[in-house]
């Protein structure tokens, strides 16, 4: 928030991607901490199988790299150059 704050690109019409990068952040950590809890590997049965946390998190890693790059969080997406006029109504921070 604080990069995009200063950059101020953030709009109210940004809100919701910005919402779900959090969640797919959060979702991202939480998978992390089943990881180190409980392996890549768990035994169900007896028979060693992938820890479905481990596509959750890469599916969740995914969306948040997506959403970071429209959000302008990625060094690519920064080097851009900026779409809207400095004087753009609808900015959050001028609210």
């Amino acid at each position: 928030m604080p990069i995009l704050a200063e950059r101020r690109i953030l709009t109210e019409a940004d809100l919701g991607s910005l919402e779900m990068f959090c969640v797919a952040i959060g979702t991202v950590r939480e998978m992390e901490r089943e990881l180190q809890d409980k392996g890549h590997v768990i035994t169900v049965k007896g028979v060693p199988k992938r820890n479905p946390a481990t596509g959750i998190q890469s599916d969740a890693m995914t969306r948040a790299r997506l959403l970071a790059a429209e959000l302008g969080l990625t060094p690519v997406s920064r080097s851009r150059p900026a779409i809207r006029e400095d004087d753009d109504d609808d900015s959050l921070l001028d609210q």
